[in-house]
């Protein structure tokens, strides 16, 4: 195991080549998630019928760049969340079973669990204004636009804009949502790549290597899905918002399910499911790796005497 500096390291760099391939996924999702906000069904128009629909529509109308708006700012959040979901999990975990059960091997599950929602709740803190913006971008289309628009040149811009038009509070606009859904994707993340990890080496006796790592990631990335996307599609519409569209993330919820229905907070489940597969499954084998590239690069720049303590 890394450091913690080494982790964090490790999970951004790994979490940067996961959305390097996801990102258009993203704004697909994103679209379709603000696509009849607040509207009944009979009065909303679809813009976006599906994942591939909406992939076709962006590329006709706005081209590569329009799949990919936001994907600077999706680079810094990307460091900031996974950096600390990787990083601080460990740290915490094993901390956490050394004072319950005075021992750090041992694997809890409610132990795990809370460390992957601590250690998501920190990244989701951290790397909120920029997914604010990103948000914001992805958002924005001149042909084909739904929700609320912001036309900002760029990642910069955007925040520049929202500081100097709402302070340091429109910065953090919707972080408590983005804390809720972000608790809970890395509640059950990594303790269930860790656990289908364990079982498919014990009852398939998988070994370690590439194909247990995508395997592992694949069964993550499923039940992340199902837990995260209705938290994921409040904070998309808190994001976007302008003025006090929403009192809170309840608010927004009961808004959205008075109006659009139950499965509204539903609404680009698959477009998420289509990024967040592969974006796992990179992720979490990428960081395997770069994990290992980062212990060997300590083992060779740090003392023995502190990687003994580590």
């Amino acid at each position: 195991m890394s450091t913690t500096t080494g982790a964090f390291l490790a999970g951004g760099i790994a979490a940067c080549g996961a959305v390097t391939v996801t990102h258009s996924f993203e704004t697909v999702k994103i679209r379709l998630q603000l696509q009849g906000e607040l509207q009944t069904k009979n009065e909303a128009v679809k813009k976006y019928k599906g994942v591939l629909h909406g992939v076709k529509v962006i590329l006709q109308n706005e081209g590569p760049r329009g799949l990919f708006r936001g994907i600077g700012s999706a680079y810094v959040y990307q460091v900031l969340l996974n950096g600390c979901r990787l990083g601080f999990y460990e740290p915490i975990r094993s901390n956490l079973t050394s004072a319950i059960y005075n021992d750090p091997k041992v694997q809890s599950l409610g132990a795990n669990v809370f460390a992957g929602a601590a250690s998501g709740v920190i990244g989701a803190a951290a790397g909120s204004p920029f997914f604010l913006v990103k948000t914001r971008l992805q958002s924005y289309s001149p042909f084909l636009p739904v929700g609320t628009q912001h036309n900002y040149k760029n990642s910069f811009d955007g925040l520049s804009k929202i500081y100097k038009s709402e302070g340091i509070k429109g910065i953090y606009r919707g972080v408590g949502a983005a804390m809720i859904r972000t608790s809970f994707g890395s509640a059950v993340q990594l303790p269930t790549y860790f656990f289908a990890k364990r079982r498919l080496t014990r009852h398939l006796g998988m070994e370690e290597g590439p194909a247990l790592h995508l395997a592992s990631s694949a069964a993550s990335g499923f039940v992340v899905c199902c837990f995260m996307h209705p938290p994921d599609t409040i904070m998309a519409r808190m994001y976007n918002q302008t003025g006090n569209l929403y009192g809170g993330v309840f608010d927004c919820l009961f808004k959205t399910i008075r109006t659009e229905g139950v499965l509204a907070i539903y609404k680009g489940f698959f477009a998420h499911l289509a990024r967040i597969l592969p974006h796992t499954i990179l992720t979490l084998s990428l960081a395997e790796q770069t994990n290992k590239l980062m212990r060997r690069v300590e083992d060779r720049i740090l003392p023995d005497s502190y990687r003994e303590g580590i």
